[in-house]
């Protein structure tokens, strides 16, 4: 663990909250440039005749190189100064997203779709970092509840947001407008940034260490893990010998754990320490919001391009189905994360079974509902599923970091970020595959219209529902140990 974070001046109520929504603006753009570059990837394709391996590179290669930098960077942050890691990050993904709006080819997009992942994973651990250090105790609770009413409103926002700019730019340049909507987001924020976000934190004294072998076995464990998910497209043109690629995951892996263990055991500071994950409600924490957030990204994507290509709704449309779920997400996140302190884990758990009822709703409704009432009650299923959303998140993400110090703050928030992160990669490959894979399948048995659609949503939605069902599992198991822990008390 790094020594204690120390803030450099006093902090009144105005200034922590100030300091807070500057955060929360920061971690509502990164997660913005994801959602609503979903809405983008038809109109990428057909600008550019782009592969589906390079449209699922557009979406996962940015959630990929996010999740690299979580850890190193959120070490960084615990040992030296948040502000500036903040403006670094900003301007990179600011300078990132000229480039991705000015792309000539597919190849450039890629490449700036990709030091953008980067950028986002530099400034996330400083916002939970910030968050974790300014906060305690029921007002933590508070933070992380408007938190995730951010979070939530940025995520079902974006689709809504990517598919005006489209309708404002046109189909064949609209997709660029979502980036250059970047840049004054982004100068806006970061002039939030400088001029009112205080330094919260002394500088460790001595250089930042950041163990460059755990650093080098870290990302080949990351990069070897969401490799073969990257390649996995659904067409028929997917090679199998991809996913030999897990065997050298498992080898990066296990020589991961056995440095850092032997590294932590000679006195320095491993990249991850192991001992956080002793702390029961941070590791069922972590391990709920990894597997929820493999579901969540991929329910969005899926209803989009369900909509767009199945329904042939106009992006901008098809995105506001979404709004209905960024606004109650947005209400109950606020309300739990009020609530969490006295309702606990059953908070999250209820929460869940909203949501995994929602989605098993949607998909009834897109096999049954006429194609002219398919939006509408999709956006009213979606409704429902934002009021259960709102009390996983928010409440989680406090009952997470509860029992961490605030010396660890950032490294632990950013543990819990790459999980959901690489969950992210995981869960929207899988839902994609799942999706174009049935369009295949009932295209070449002669199947067209609607109907191709209906199969290809309901098969990525299983996914989804399954993998809600492992959070549910997971919450339930946490909830059983924790009233036991309490009876043998």
């Amino acid at each position: 663990m790094t020594s204690p974070a120390t803030a450099s001046i006093p902090l009144d109520r105005g200034q922590r909250w100030r300091a807070f929504w500057v955060c929360v603006s920061v971690a509502a753009l990164t997660i913005l440039d994801l959602s609503k570059v979903n809405v983008a990837l038809p109109s990428i394709e057909h600008a550019f005749g782009a592969a589906s391996t390079e449209l699922q590179i557009v979406v996962s290669g940015y959630v990929l190189m996010f999740g690299l930098a979580l850890v190193p960077f959120g070490r960084l942050g615990d040992q030296r100064s948040r502000k500036t890691l903040f403006i670094v990050g900003l301007s990179l993904f600011t300078a990132m997203s000229i480039v991705c709006a000015l792309a000539p080819t597919i190849e450039v997009l890629l490449i700036g779709r990709l030091v953008q992942g980067l950028a986002a994973g530099i400034q996330m651990p400083q916002v939970i970092g910030t968050i974790q250090q300014l906060f305690v105790g029921k007002e933590r609770g508070r933070a992380f509840g408007r938190f995730g009413a951010t979070i939530g409103i940025a995520t079902a926002f974006g689709p809504t947001l990517g598919g005006l700019m489209i309708a404002v730019g046109g189909a064949q340049d609209g997709w660029r407008y979502i980036f250059w909507l970047n840049v004054p987001l982004c100068l806006a924020v970061l002039a939030g940034v400088i001029w009112l976000l205080p330094h919260t934190r002394t500088a460790t004294p001595g250089r930042a260490h950041l163990d460059p072998i755990g650093l080098v076995l870290f990302t080949g464990t990351i990069v070897s893990l969401l490799w073969p998910f990257l390649f996995t497209t659904g067409s028929p043109g997917d090679d199998p010998r991809r996913w030999w690629m897990l065997a050298l995951f498992a080898a990066f892996a296990a020589l991961f754990v056995w440095w850092e263990h032997r590294y932590a055991a000679s006195g320095r500071a491993p990249l991850v320490p192991f001992g956080l994950f002793t702390v029961a409600s941070f590791r069922n924490g972590t391990l709920i919001a990894a597997t929820y957030f493999t579901a969540i990204p991929a329910l969005f994507l899926l209803t989009t391009l369900f909509l767009q290509l199945g329904v042939g709704l106009e992006p901008v449309f098809a995105g506001m189905v979404s709004i209905g779920f960024a606004l109650a997400s947005a209400v109950s996140a606020w309300i739990g994360g009020n609530l969490v302190g006295r309702l606990g884990r059953p908070l999250v758990v209820w929460g869940l079974v909203i949501v995994l009822v929602s989605v098993a709703v949607l998909t009834l409704v897109a096999y049954t509902t006429p194609v002219e009432v398919v939006p509408y009650a999709m956006a009213a299923v979606m409704l429902v599923a934002g009021v259960g959303a709102g009390f996983v998140v928010a409440p989680n993400q406090t009952l997470t970091l509860a029992e961490i110090p605030t010396s660890s703050g950032g490294l632990a928030g950013s543990v819990g970020q790459l999980g959901q992160r690489i969950g992210t990669a995981i869960g929207t490959a899988v839902a994609l595959s799942l999706f174009y894979a049935a369009i295949y399948r009932d295209g070449a048995s002669g199947e067209h219209g609607i109907a191709v659609y209906h199969d290809a949503y309901a098969f990525g939605m299983i996914s989804v529902g399954l993998f809600l069902c492992g959070a549910l599992a997971l919450g339930i198991t946490d909830l059983v140990s924790r009233r036991r822990a309490r009876t043998r008390a």
